[in-house]
C-alpha cells in the first residue's frame, strides 16, 4: 500500500479560517514554534506531548532567512519547505505555518492559541518579551514540555563533525 502525504502547511490566512472552525466546533489549539532544522528524536517527542495539550496542534515554523538571523550563516541545514514536508508527515501535527520574521508574535495575537507549548529549556521569562506579551494578551495557557536531554540541532552538528 502507497503512502499518501497531506501537505498541512498554510499561509497565515488559512490558518485563521481553520482557526475559526476549530472555535465554532469547540475545539482547543495548541500552538508551539521553533526551527526543527534537523528532525530528530527529541522534536518528535516534544511535538506529541505538545498535541496531548488540546484537540490540535499548529507548528509555526521558522523561515530559512529567519533562522539564519537567530542562528547565523550556516544555518538551516534544511530548508523550509523540505522542513515543513517532514513535519506534515506527524499524523498528530493538524497545521504548519511558516513565518519569516524573528519572533512570531505577530502570528501568535492573530491566531490567539489556548495553549502555548514550548520545550523546557524555556521558563516565562526567558520567552521572547513579544511573544510573551503577545500571549499574555490573548490569555493562552503556557506551558513548558520537559526538555529531552541529548537531542538538539546543534548537539546533531557538533557530532557529525567529528564522525
Amino acid at each position: 500500500m502507497r503512502y499518501r502525504h497531506t501537505n498541512k502547511t498554510m499561509t497565515l490566512a488559512e490558518a485563521l479560517e481553520w482557526r475559526a472552525e476549530l472555535k465554532r466546533k469547540g475545539q482547543r489549539l495548541a500552538l508551539t514554534n521553533g526551527c526543527f532544522d534537523l528532525l530528530h528524536r527529541g522534536h518528535a517527542e516534544y511535538l506529541i506531548a505538545a498535541r496531548q495539550t488540546a484537540d490540535a496542534l499548529l507548528v509555526l515554523l521558522n523561515s530559512d532567512e529567519s533562522i539564519r538571523e537567530l542562528k547565523g550563516p550556516t544555518r538551516p541545514i534544511c530548508k523550509e519547505n523540505d522542513r515543513a514536508f517532514l513535519l506534515s508527515c506527524f499524523d498528530f501535527i493538524d497545521g504548519i505555518v511558516i513565518f519569516h520574521s524573528r519572533r512570531c508574535d505577530r502570528e501568535i495575537a492573530a491566531i490567539a492559541p489556548d495553549v502555548y507549548v514550548k520545550g523546557g529549556d524555556y521558563t516565562v521569562e526567558k520567552l521572547d518579551p513579544d511573544e510573551r506579551g503577545a500571549l499574555l494578551a490573548c490569555k493562552a495557557e503556557i506551558r513548558f514540555i520537559p526538555f529531552v536531554p541529548g537531542f538538539s540541532t546543534t548537539t546533531l552538528i557538533e557530532k557529525s563533525k567529528h564522525a
